[in-house]
């Protein structure tokens, strides 16, 4: 099927455009950009769709999302997560090997992607377990998970106490230039943390997470880096201090690469307000100073993308008193959203925005996507900016409802979302 977007305002970072052109789509792929004079004669669209008034973009690659498939299907189906994602204009997936049961085994990874197939949805590329059950005591078989489908390996939100364990893991991902995704957490510091350790924590009674658990696990990463030249992906920085020492290893040359959680560039400690669980999240909402930091490494590059952390949490076991529900905010619905009001807001180039949520995580997962660019997949968005609305958790598709940007006033939505050049989402609105 051919199928011809028109009229819109196409943005990609990798084509490095920011203007009115039409898009040109064959048999699932980009065909290319034109101008309308100048579209090949032998192209004739079987479907044409207006996108005069819309942003059109490539469709986002989104680094952490938690669908809690292939076996527990209780918090959050595999379907309605995939659909949260098309809303967002989410085109392809990573999740983490946490899932139930864990991501560690061959079968697993398949059953996942031919279950994520079926559907027709959003792509779902998993990352493998980096240690069987995510215990830290031995290395799994990467290189079978790799052949399944993985993506990269990591170890979620749980801790290798044995260095010489991850030592050797990182010894492996090399040698078959696999990456390694790891969330820099010393365990013992933030054994029972569930928030940033500073003033506002101690005055409500909070057990404090504080910064130098962040960096000296970083520090502790980029020393594996440095004697094994493995490929690092540092997932959701969180600190000021952080972005210091990644800058640091990226002007040496390391091998690293670093996503940010959306809500860790919106909010800070003081916006947990009256213990609400919505705003438990870890790595936890640091100062000001870090959340400007954050922004700060995105501009300058040291920071490559931002993410979701989409976490779909049930209402059992998040309508707790702060300390005991469990952390983490569902986000796929309002990654975009939340990206474009920070960089209307900080009078950032939209080709930026693209960058940080299709063409940077694509690169980071090693896909060809979160591009417009002749003969990828035609995985694009179309983005209404001119309609308001505001953050209801009762609207969201995704089955986690709980976020800490409830009630915010957002300008501009998804209307459609493409995957392989099908559309397979489109706003009743539009």
């Amino acid at each position: 099927m051919r199928v011809l977007i028109s009229g819109g305002r196409v943005i990609d970072a990798a084509h490095n455009i920011d203007q009115k052109i039409d898009v040109a789509i064959a048999a699932g792929r980009i065909v290319g950009l034109f101008l309308p004079t100048e579209l090949p004669e032998d192209f004739n669209p079987d479907r044409i769709i207006d996108a005069s008034g819309l942003w059109v973009m490539p469709g986002l690659v989104d680094l952490s999302v938690r669908l809690k498939e292939p076996g527990n299907d209780c918090l959050a189906t595999l379907e309605h997560e995939l659909h949260a994602a098309l809303v967002g204009g989410v085109t392809s997936i990573i999740c983490p090997p946490d899932s139930d049961p864990i991501l560690d085994e061959p079968g697993l990874i398949e059953m996942l992607r031919f279950k994520a197939k079926q559907l027709n949805l959003a792509r779902v590329y998993p990352l493998g377990a980096l240690t069987p059950g995510l215990k830290g005591g031995e290395i799994t078989e990467m290189a079978e998970l790799s052949e399944a489908g993985c993506v990269g390996f990591s170890q979620a939100e749980q801790p290798v106490f044995d260095t010489r364990v991850l030592f050797r893991a990182m010894q492996y991902a090399k040698g078959f230039n696999f990456t390694v995704h790891l969330r820099a957490e010393e365990p013992y510091l933030s054994r029972e943390g569930v928030a940033h350790a500073g003033p506002y924590a101690s005055r409500m009674g909070l057990n404090g997470i504080p910064v130098i658990s962040e960096t000296i696990s970083l520090q502790r990463h980029f020393e594996l880096v440095r004697a094994t030249g493995a490929r690092l992906h540092v997932c959701r920085l969180s600190s000021a201090k952080g972005v210091e020492m990644l800058r640091q290893a990226k002007s040496e040359g390391l091998p690293v690469s670093c996503d940010v959680a959306i809500h860790h560039l919106h909010l800070i400690d003081l916006d947990i307000g009256y213990f609400n669980s919505s705003a438990y999240i870890l790595p936890p909402l640091r100062e000001q100073r870090d959340r400007d930091a954050l922004r700060q490494g995105l501009l300058d590059g040291t920071i490559d993308a931002i993410c979701s952390d989409h976490v779909p949490i049930d209402d059992d076991l998040k309508l707790l008193p702060f300390g005991e529900s469990q952390p983490g905010a569902t986000g796929l619905e309002l990654l975009l959203g939340l990206t474009v009001k920070w960089a209307h807001e900080a009078h950032i180039p939209l080709k930026q925005v693209v960058n940080w949520l299709a063409k940077k995580p694509a690169e980071i997962a090693g896909l060809q996507s979160g591009t417009l660019q002749p003969g990828v997949s035609a995985d694009v968005l179309l983005f209404n900016p001119n309609i308001e609305w505001i953050v209801d958790q009762h609207s969201l598709v995704s089955r986690g409802k709980h976020t800490p940007f409830e009630g915010l006033p957002l300008q501009g939505k998804v209307v459609k979302t493409l995957v392989a050049g099908q559309v397979l989402y489109e706003s009743q609105s539009d």
